[in-house]
């Protein structure tokens, strides 16, 4: 789901399907930063998840980063996809290290 795209689009399709990727920046290019509004829709996706017993997993994807990805895991998500984040840094297993653990 892009940013300006509500739950509501796809909400018929949502028992359905094993992913739903709810994009926290336009899709496009990377670097951007991470738009917390789309935390909104991640926490609604995980309330109906549990309400009507949904199986798919919540992903974000777009300026991930330690501190976004705890913001979006207590909102609901389950799978993280960061790239400046760990790409951009002077050691890449360090950042990971630090991703995985504000998550954990």
């Amino acid at each position: 789901l892009k940013p300006g795209t509500p739950l509501g689009e796809v909400e018929g399709l949502l028992g359905e399907i094993d992913l739903l990727l709810v994009m926290t920046v336009e899709p496009g290019f990377g670097g951007q930063s991470f738009m917390a509004q789309a935390l909104v829709k991640v926490h609604s996706a995980r309330a109906w998840r549990a309400k009507h017993g949904g199986a798919f997993l919540i992903q974000v994807d777009g300026g991930i980063g330690a501190d976004t990805a705890k913001q979006s895991r207590a909102a609901g998500a389950d799978v993280f996809v960061a790239g400046h984040a760990i790409y951009r840094q002077p050691d890449p297993r360090l950042a990971l290290a630090a991703l995985r653990s504000a998550v954990a």
